[in-house]
C-alpha cells in the first residue's frame, strides 16, 4: 500500500489551509487504499531557500533540509492544500517545493485549492512546478469557493458534494502513485 502525505500548503497567520486539509484527511481515512497522513509545511520552519547548491544535486547542508527531505522522500503521492494568494500559490509552499528535488521525482500529486476563485490559479502554477519536479499531476482537483464553502468567507463548511471530488481526486492520486511506484522501486 502507498503512502500519501496531504500536505498543508500555508504557514499564514489565521490560515485556512489546515481545516481544508484536516477535512480532506478525514475523508481519506475513511478509504482503505493508502496510508494518508498530514504533513504541515509549517512544521518544519523552512527559511527561504538556504542551501549553497542547487537542491537537484542532493547536497543538504541544512538540518531543517535533511529533516523536509526524510519527510519528502517518505511518501509515495501527495495532495497539496494551497491557497490562492494574489493569482497563485502561498510562498511558503512554493519554498517548501524548492528546498528538494530527488525526494519528489517519479511521484503523483493532487490539488485542493481554494480562494475567491476556488484556487484554480494557484493549482495551475503549482501544476508547472510540479512538471520541473518530475511529479505527474492528477487531472482532477478540489475547488474550494470563499463565497459558498466558506460561512462569512472565514468559516470552513464546504459543500457536502465536495466529498465525491474529494474521492475522485483520491482515486487518481492512489492510482497513478501506485503506478509510479513501479518507476523509483526496481526489482
Amino acid at each position: 500500500m502507498i503512502k500519501v502525505a496531504i500536505v498543508v500548503g500555508s504557514t499564514r497567520p489565521g490560515r485556512k489551509a489546515d481545516k481544508v486539509a484536516g477535512w480532506v484527511h478525514d475523508i481519506a481515512k475513511k478509504r482503505s487504499d493508502a496510508t494518508y497522513e498530514l504533513v504541515d509545511i509549517q512544521d518544519f520552519n523552512l527559511p527561504l531557500l538556504d542551501e549553497p547548491t542547487p537542491p537537484s544535486m542532493g547536497k543538504y547542508t541544512q538540518e531543517h533540509t535533511q529533516k523536509w527531505s526524510a519527510t519528502v522522500a517518505g511518501y509515495d503521492a501527495y495532495v497539496f492544500v494551497t491557497p490562492e494568494y494574489n493569482h497563485g500559490t502561498s510562498g511558503a509552499l512554493k519554498n517548501a517545493l524548492d528546498f528538494v528535488y530527488r525526494e519528489w521525482n517519479n511521484k503523483a500529486a493532487g490539488f485542493v485549492g481554494y480562494g475567491s476563485a476556488g484556487g484554480v490559479r494557484a493549482v495551475e502554477q503549482l501544476r508547472l512546478v510540479a512538471a520541473e519536479l518530475q511529479m505527474a499531476t492528477v487531472r482532477a482537483q478540489v475547488q474550494l469557493f470563499l463565497s459558498t464553502d466558506f460561512e462569512h468567507y472565514t468559516v470552513f463548511k464546504p459543500d457536502p458534494a465536495k466529498e465525491k471530488q474529494v474521492n475522485t481526486l483520491l482515486d487518481q492520486v492512489v492510482s497513478w502513485g501506485t503506478a509510479l511506484r513501479t518507476v523509483r522501486v526496481k526489482p
